[in-house]
């Protein structure tokens, strides 16, 4: 037997209610136990009561306190007047922690008897714990207000009388009636234009990090907006009248009925665990959340990512019905008597009002394969608005024609490869096909990933959003007004033979992830299937399944390994073996980083990029057989800043002075711009006592692709050093996105860190704030070693919901002669400053460093030597160096922030 609200909350009327609270010393106590109470009651029911019977529940329990109230207060024995429930409350749904709308309605202005009666009754119900947002007005002021605001009146459309009488608030219907004002076709305008705004402020999709079940695209209110529409227009009271009256199919009700519960109960339980009147998923609730609505983890996937995975699902779902329910009601309502203009496209396909649709009801049965036509046809017609809505509902409907003889049918295969070859719109339509399920179906490797999130702050979108931005980022490299963000990308991606390739890769470069395994490896095979099937050739199978195999080894090369090192390029140009394999990895992997989250492209990680793909192409065109030696490169570098240095009249032989104690490692990883830079400041160089520093914008060094600021410390070498700098330049708001740590033979520290400021670029020709960061690593470097505490920053509130554990792996690089200490973690202001400090414990020397900020994830990379400059040998010191620094970090994590005194 179905359980109603009423068996669901205490067994007491209103009238025995009253009789209890007059009863009662404490009325006030009396009725908040008795909420509780109920409250109680509709939470033990939650796993096996439908939640439609707890949320109406919950409207009836507060009812009946209401009800109570009013009479408690007398307000019953005025006349004309009538308690009134208003918005959801109003249309009876409440959830744990609701704002209870009400509106006190007066037929004309109330006595000063019955104000004094009304203050008590509000006063008890803020007493008692409800969250009340309540109007007291008269029947010419709400007739007013609903004539000016399109909020009030549609709260005036979802009012029910709770007490009172109710004629006064029938008359308030009849006033504000579509025939008195807001007739329908103003009101569907006002409401469209509403929703378009409130979901613009949500980025105009469903896939936010942290979603609010309410307002954004896909959430409740998007159901509220067709309802409410339909209210006006058929005089409904609820969704179901849309089935009745034709306008919606019974199938497509069962599934907004569905959506509709799953977020009920998603909110319901955001409610019970927050304690308040909370809509949005954050971070600190969404674990707990996925257990409290039974899922667990598994070998492949974290349970909040399979609970957000199914809200992203629903959420997706509700947006697309919402999105063809209000076309059909832009049709039927704004364009009803409009002329219409409709010519052929072809035998199954015609244009009406420039919007496609199909040229009979019975299209998609009788021809399957234009469920892909219709998008190749869109693509080709860029001028079309969009498909009509009763063709998407076709197309919804007929999406189960698509099973496996469709797949492999070459008319579908020709169809769905003339797509990825067309000129225009292929984001677009591809984004479509997602949304009304096409491509979830075509490719069910694809339908899989569909909603799928990864709990972090790196990947900002789910998979599926993620892959279909890859490939707008692909196609935007077509314009000419990109070529100033993406120069060479733009260049590289005209020279591509097969553009289409480059897609199929961004298509199948994530496509397994959530399976288990290496997504990369396992992507790579369903690549090569995908090939097959559409009629690829073997050598473009073959490219494509590289290119997903290896579409983040560009990325992890040029940020976690040294660049300068000519060996590390040459290795990686042995792996692209060819300019062609470059350029497509090269275009994939700046696609990919700009999808992942627009905050991780910066010009630093841009500049890195760049350099490794110009060095690994001067690489391959020298010969993979004919790598460079190191010491040509360092004699190359010397002659060319000796020369820029010469041209500006400088002493040769002061200059080689100077350079005698600066050892081959310098010359290595330092360009001839710089080294000029550097040497000038050093030879006009006039106090021999502070510290010098410099600082400028990478990007004025001619041929220097580094893209952020350069700050340049000569200092006397200390083992504070770099604690020290790094702490100072934390201090300053800045990111450290790479270091270079040198010490001269006469123990002098050349030290070259690029920053970046807190938007992620350079920063600029703020002459003040320059002065203000020189002055302040001045004063610091005079005595590195008693630099204060590290920063005291707190936390990012995101930051703090995520389990990092703190891994660290230590390796020599015999080549360049130093131990390379690769630390995950998680991120938190004062982290370097932290790590310098252990490194001063081992009595360490910090060489180099790659600093990368991935989300909540701090992934650094130190190159470190002993004291003589030697790696670290010792096996034991190793190992107590590992372990001291996953303690120190993991027990720091647990704080909001890392203090440390030197």
């Amino acid at each position: 037997m179905d359980l109603t609200p009423q068996d669901l909350t205490p067994p007491l009327s209103p009238e025995k209610l009253l009789a209890a609270l007059r009863d009662s010393d404490q009325p006030g106590q009396r009725a908040r136990d008795f909420l509780e109470e109920g409250q109680a009651r509709l939470d033990a029911a939650f796993d096996k009561a439908p939640i439609e019977a707890l949320v109406h529940g919950r409207a009836d329990l507060v009812d009946r306190v209401l009800v109570a109230a009013w009479s408690l207060f007398g307000l019953d024995d005025f006349q004309d007047v009538a308690l009134v429930a208003v918005g959801g409350y109003g249309r009876g749904e409440l959830h744990p922690h609701s704002d209870v709308d009400l509106m006190v309605l007066f037929r004309a202005t109330p006595t000063q008897d019955a104000c004094s009666a009304l203050e008590g009754f509000v006063a008890f119900l803020w007493d008692i714990g409800l969250e009340i947002g309540h109007s007291v007005r008269t029947l010419d002021e709400c007739e007013t207000l609903a004539g000016q605001d399109i909020t009030v009146a549609t709260n005036i459309m979802e009012a029910r009388t709770l007490a009172g009488d109710d004629r006064v608030r029938e008359d308030l219907a009849v006033r504000t009636g579509p025939d008195r004002m807001w007739p329908t076709d103003r009101f569907f305008a006002a409401k469209w234009e509403e929703q378009t705004a409130r979901h613009r402020k949500f980025n105009d999709t469903e896939y936010n990090l942290e979603p609010d079940i309410k307002n954004a695209p896909g959430g409740l209110r998007d159901v509220q907006m067709i309802a409410w529409v339909a209210k006006r227009h058929f005089g409904g009271d609820s969704l179901e009248a849309l089935v009745d009256a034709g306008f919606i199919t019974r199938v497509e009700f069962d599934a907004v009925t569905r959506c509709l519960d799953y977020l009920w109960r998603v909110r319901w339980q955001l409610h019970s665990l927050t304690g308040r009147n909370e809509n949005r998923l954050l971070f600190d609730h969404q674990r707990q959340l996925a257990e409290r609505l039974g899922h667990r983890d598994s070998n492949a996937n974290l349970a909040v990512e399979l609970f957000m995975k199914e809200f992203y699902r629903a959420a997706l779902a509700l947006s697309v019905l919402n999105d063809m329910l209000l076309q059909l009601f832009d049709e039927a309502i704004l364009r009803a008597g409009e002329p219409e203009q409709v010519r052929p496209l072809n035998r199954r396909f015609q244009v009406r009002n420039n919007y496609l649709e199909m040229s009979a009801p019975d299209t998609f049965r009788k021809h399957p394969s234009a469920l892909l036509e219709a998008f190749v046809l869109m693509a080709q017609n860029p001028d079309l608005k969009g498909i009509r809505a009763a063709t998407v509902r076709e197309l919804i409907h007929c999406r189960r024609l698509i099973d496996d003889d469709f797949r492999n049918d070459p008319a579908n295969t020709g169809l769905f490869m003339q797509l990825l070859r067309s000129p225009h719109a292929l984001f677009t339509q591809l984004r479509r096909m997602k949304r009304y399920g096409i491509l979830g179906k075509y490719l069910p490797e694809f339908g899989r990933i569909i909603g799928m999130m990864q709990y972090d702050l790196f990947h900002i979108y789910t998979v599926d959003a993620h892959t279909l931005l890859v490939l707008k980022n692909m196609r935007r490299l077509r314009y000419e007004n990109m070529r100033d963000e993406f120069p060479v990308a733009c260049e590289v991606y005209y020279r591509l033979p097969k553009p289409e390739l480059l897609y199929v890769a961004g298509l199948y470069h994530d496509i397994a992830k959530g399976r288990g395994g290496d997504h990369s490896e396992l992507g790579a095979d369903d690549a090569i299937a995908f090939c097959q099937r559409h009629g690829l050739t073997s050598w473009d199978a073959k490219l494509c399944a590289w290119l997903v195999r290896n579409h983040l080894t560009m990325s992890v090369t040029a940020q976690r390994k040294d660049i300068s090192d000519p060996d590390v390029v040459h290795e990686f140009a042995r792996t692209v073996g060819d300019l062609v394999h470059l350029d497509y990895l090269y275009v994939l992997t700046v696609a990919d980083i700009n999808a992942t989250n627009p905050a991780l492209w910066n010009s630093w990680r841009a500049s890195l990029m760049r350099q490794l793909y110009m060095e690994t192409k001067r690489a391959l065109r020298r010969g993979l057989n004919n790598p460079q030696d190191k010491q040509d490169w360092i004699d190359e570098t010397r002659d060319e800043a000796l020369k820029l240095l010469a041209e500006r009249d400088h002493d040769i032989k002061a200059i080689e002075a100077l350079w005698a104690n600066i050892g081959d490692e310098y010359f290595l990883r330092e360009t001839p711009w710089d080294i000029a830079w550097h040497t000038e400041a050093l030879l006009e160089r006039t106090n021999d006592r502070d510290p010098l520093v410099l600082i400028r914008e990478s990007e004025t060094s001619p041929g220097n692709l580094e893209g952020g600021s350069q700050i340049f410390i000569y200092t006397p070498d200390t083992r504070n050093l770099f604690a020290a700098t790094v702490n100072a330049i934390d201090s300053l708001g800045l990111t450290i996105m790479d270091a270079r740590i040198i010490t001269s033979a006469d123990g002098f520290s050349l030290d070259t860190y690029i920053v970046l400021d807190e938007n992620g670029t350079p920063i600029g020709d703020d002459w003040p704030r320059i002065e203000h960061i020189r002055k302040t690593l001045t004063e610091t470097l005079k005595e590195p070693e008693h630099f204060g505490n590290t920063v005291s920053r707190r936390m990012p509130r995101r930051n703090k919901h995520f389990d990092v554990p703190t891994q660290v792996t230590i390796s020599n690089d015999i080549v360049n002669d130093r131990t390379v200490v690769d630390v995950q973690t998680l991120d938190r202001p004062g982290l370097l400053a932290h790590i310098g400090r252990i490194f001063v414990q081992f009595e360490l020397l910090v060489q180099n460093a790659r600093i990368a900020t991935l989300g909540e994830k701090a992934e650094d990379v130190f190159f470190i030597t002993d004291l003589d400059g030697q790696p670290v040998s010792d096996p034991e010191l190793c190992e107590r160096l590992r372990d001291t620094l996953i303690r120190e970090l993991d027990d720091r994590s647990k704080n909001d922030t890392l203090s440390v005194t030197l």
